[in-house]
């Protein structure tokens, strides 16, 4: 009998498996971590074998774990890191050169040479992106250009392209399907979210044969089946999306309006605007959230670029903090933070400042001030960042955001999501799953294969919620703001 629901979930450090029940609720949990390749300052790479070795290990462990088979799989879901791209020879199915990952800046100065010839507003209004190395189509260009025989192979029909997400639907399937989704497709920069297809200018632009190319396929579809010489089983691959668009998706952000935020490292703030391309001006992206059938959802996404990563460093770079876990005790101590702010600008501010050589800065010490103000305003300084990121979002879309759907590591911290709900005047919802990539891939597998009926059954399964109202007052609200925004003014000017 069929119960189960994988979810391959392949991210930038590791890969993950989980499986889950129709309910939602996991059944199985496996995770390997796989090493990280840095050939220069500023390069990184990825072996795409052992991404697909780690993945499939993963996958087989967590079936073993429980005493399982593959033929109780009902479906395959796949959620990816984005903007990685591999390229490999299409018969084959081996790697040219390893996977160029979305943190490589290697091609930063061909990024630069396109805005100098002012073509960012173009590749913005087509691809709902801002013209940066952080997406795939010039780290496709960099291995065409530096891999001796690419081009020519290229040129011939002889090589694949794909996100991570691609790379596992040809492994999984033996080399039968060369497919992506167009969550996927909208982050290479070479597909065209307005008319849903692959741009023949910016091809052109990138130098890039179209014939490398997956096929662009709804978020959630039969991709395939997978070969019964690698698993045992065929088995459908019913759902993909890259990872932060699954989580909006495993948060049940179905409407106009909805928006959630993954505190992690950095933060992934993600809000559905339904079927409107809303284009910023003021940085963040606009990107395909998921496709079903023929109805396109669109979705503004913002980065905060540090958060979670100012408490590892008051653990591990200053020794302030003992544990992570540790932070909440610590900023439940005092009432406040006595008018310390911490503007955690390691590696510059982003929307919506976007100054990126401005440094860090904690401000407002006084002799009174000990360890506790400073952790307790490094959380802080996370729910600020969130906010403003999430103002922008309603100014740029003219829409109110109702709720902020919370998830990630820090998301267990239960002050930081109350003081994130008074910054913000605004219900912070935290699931009781907070696994919402890997669930939001369950989902859309199992809708692709009928599994679920709606995205109405689906929300029906987000039982019992932990809820934050605001109860901060709107003076103190009003104040700590202001001094927010002092803090960050300063930390530009110096």
């Amino acid at each position: 009998m069929k119960k189960y629901i994988m979810a391959l979930d392949q991210g930038t450090t590791s890969s993950r498996c989980i499986l889950f029940m129709k309910n939602g609720k996991i059944a199985s949990m496996v995770q390997r971590e796989f090493p990280q390749i840095f050939p220069r300052d500023g390069w990184v790479e990825h072996d795409p074998m052992t991404i697909w070795s780690t993945q499939i290990s993963v996958a087989t462990e967590a079936l073993l774990k429980i005493g399982a088979s593959w033929s109780e799989v009902y479906t395959i879901g796949i959620t990816n890191q984005r903007e990685t791209v591999a390229i490999w020879n299409r018969k084959t199915g081996e790697p040219i050169y390893n996977a160029i990952v979305w943190q490589c800046r290697r091609t930063a100065d061909f990024c630069k040479s396109l805005a100098d010839m002012g073509l960012e507003e173009e590749i913005k209004k087509k691809t709902g992106l801002v013209l940066d190395p952080y997406f795939s189509a010039s780290k496709v260009k960099w291995i065409l250009d530096n891999v001796e025989g690419a081009r020519d192979m290229a040129n011939r029909g002889e090589l694949c392209l794909g996100t991570i997400d691609s790379w596992l639907i040809y492994k999984l399937t033996g080399g039968k399907v060369h497919a992506t989704d167009c969550s996927n497709a909208s982050r290479t920069m070479l597909f065209n979210i307005n008319t849903l297809t692959w741009d023949k200018d910016l091809l052109k632009l990138f130098d890039i044969p179209e014939s490398m190319l997956p096929e662009v396929k709804p978020s959630s579809s039969l991709f395939g089946y997978t070969d019964k010489s690698i698993l045992g089983a065929e088995i459908s691959i019913g759902g993909v999306a890259g990872d932060q668009q699954a989580a909006l998706f495993g948060q049940c952000c179905f409407n106009r309006g909805d928006a959630k935020n993954t505190y992690g490292t950095g933060c992934f703030l993600l809000m559905n605007t339904g079927d409107d391309a809303v284009l910023s001006e003021r940085g963040l992206l606009t990107t395909v959230a998921w496709q079903i059938g023929d109805k396109l959802t669109y979705a503004l996404e913002g980065s905060v670029f540090i958060a979670g990563a100012a408490i590892q460093w008051l653990r591990d770079g200053i020794g302030i903090l003992a544990s992570s876990s540790d932070s909440e005790k610590m900023a439940l101590d005092i009432p406040n933070t006595d008018g310390v702010y911490f503007v955690p600008a390691f590696t510059g501010l982003g929307a919506p400042h976007w100054d990126p050589e401005c440094r860090g800065l904690i401000c407002g010490l006084s002799r009174g001030t000990d360890r506790r103000h400073i952790v307790r305003a490094a959380l802080e300084a996370m729910a600020y960042q969130t906010h403003d990121v999430l103002t922008l979002m309603e100014s740029e879309s003219g829409t109110v955001i109702p709720a902020l759907r919370v998830d990630g590591g820090a998301s267990a911290n239960g002050f930081l999501c109350s003081f994130q709900s008074d910054i913000s005047c605004k219900p912070v919802i935290r699931p009781q799953n907070t696994e919402t990539t890997s669930l939001g891939a369950a989902f859309l597998a199992g809708l692709g294969c009928g599994m679920y009926s709606s995205v109405e059954e689906i929300t029906s399964l987000n039982k019992n919620p932990t809820v934050f109202e605001p109860k901060m007052g709107k003076n103190t609200r009003d104040q700590c703001l202001n001094g927010w925004q002092n803090a960050v003014k300063k930390t530009i000017l110096r």
